[in-house]
C-alpha cells in the first residue's frame, strides 16, 4: 500500500460514525440500495442493514449507482424482522421509521447526534406495519408539493445529510468514533482489498 493510499484510508476511517445506521426494508431495486450505500459512505456511516422479509435476499447491488460503495461498508442482511431489530437494539438507542402518520415528527426536530437507526421502506408501500410496531416512532421529511413522497434513495440522502450537518456542528467528525478494535479491523480489511485489486 502506498503512503498516499494509507493516508486516504486513515482519513476516511477517522470520520466513520459508529452511532448511526440506515435500515432498508424490502427495497426492491438494487440500484436504490446502491445509491443509499453511496450516500452512507459519503457521510461516514459504516454499517447498513438490509431487511428482506418479502423479497429474496439480494445477491448484488447496482454497481453503477454505488460506485462500488458496498465494498467499503459493513452490510448486515436479515430475513427475519425480530432478529434484525434484536441486533439493532444492541447497538443503537433509538429506532425511527420514515412514515407519514399523525404522530410523526419533523426530520429537523430529530436529534441525529444521538445513537440512532433510521428505517426506510420499499418503493411501493413504505415501511410495513410490523416494522413500525417494532420501532420507537416515526419521522417525516417536510414537503410542500402535491406528491408527498420522495424516491427512497433521495429520502435517505436528505436525511443523512441532515445527520451530517448536526453531527458536524456537534464535532463528531473531529476525532475517531470507532473503537480501536473495529478501526484496525477495517483498516486491515480495506488495505487487503486494495492490495489485491491493484
Amino acid at each position: 500500500m502506498t503512503p498516499e493510499r494509507k493516508e486516504r484510508l486513515t482519513s476516511v476511517l477517522n470520520k466513520r460514525q459508529h452511532d448511526i445506521t440506515v435500515v432498508l426494508e424490502n427495497v426492491f431495486d438494487p440500484h436504490n440500495i446502491s445509491a443509499v450505500m453511496r450516500t452512507c459512505d459519503a457521510v461516514g456511516v459504516q454499517d447498513i442493514y438490509i431487511l428482506n422479509t418479502k423479497i429474496p435476499r439480494h445477491k448484488k447491488w447496482g454497481a453503477k449507482s454505488s460506485s462500488s460503495a458496498a465494498k467499503w461498508l459493513t452490510v448486515h442482511q436479515f430475513e427475519n424482522a425480530e432478529e434484525c431489530f434484536s441486533s439493532l437494539r444492541k447497538r443503537y438507542s433509538t429506532i425511527l421509521t420514515t412514515h407519514l402518520s399523525s404522530d410523526a415528527v419533523d426530520l429537523y426536530s430529530v436529534d441525529l447526534t444521538k445513537s440512532i437507526a433510521l428505517v426506510f421502506g420499499n418503493e411501493h408501500s413504505g415501511v410495513s406495519d410490523e416494522i413500525r410496531a417494532l420501532a420507537d416512532g416515526n419521522f417525516i421529511i417536510p414537503q410542500v408539493g402535491i406528491i408527498r413522497s420522495l424516491n427512497i434513495s433521495v429520502a435517505c440522502a436528505v436525511t443523512m445529510y441532515e445527520a451530517f450537518r448536526q453531527k458536524t456542528n456537534a464535532g463528531h467528525y473531529n476525532q475517531p468514533k470507532l473503537d480501536d478494535v473495529r478501526y484496525h479491523e477495517l483498516f486491515r480489511e480495506w488495505g487487503y482489498r486494495e492490495d489485491n485489486e491493484c
